[in-house]
């Protein structure tokens, strides 16, 4: 559990936000799980469009919706993910420098934690 199914590179000064439609197109799933960085009405509404729930906390400065928090504690198998990646070092200090590299990179130790 835990492990990737896709990647989608932003620049660093974008937020992840702006690919998160993308990054779940054509995934099936039951519950889609995001920090309240992902609250937004038109994600909950792309994530109810494929059939899934939105497990996602609101901001306090929006609409108060309801969030399932026993479920969101998952969400914690993403940053597991990370701290995984960060143990291979070419990744925690970036030394690719064109998206591309990284990209490769990323693919390649992805597919090493796939096979543990």
């Amino acid at each position: 559990m835990g492990n990737p199914l896709r990647f989608i590179l932003t620049p660093g000064q974008a937020s992840d936000y702006t690919q998160a439609e993308a990054l779940i197109a054509g995934i099936p799933a039951d519950y889609i799980l995001g920090d309240k960085g992902y609250d937004s009405k038109a994600l909950r509404d792309a994530i109810q469009s494929q059939g899934a729930i939105p497990v996602i906390p609101p901001r306090k400065t929006s609409p108060q919706v309801a969030c399932d928090y026993a479920l969101y504690c998952e969400r914690n198998l993403v940053e597991r993910f990370f701290l995984k990646i960060k143990h291979f070092r070419r990744i925690a200090t970036r030394y690719e420098q064109t998206p591309r590299a990284f990209l490769s990179i990323l693919s390649l130790v992805s597919a090493f934690i796939w096979t543990k």
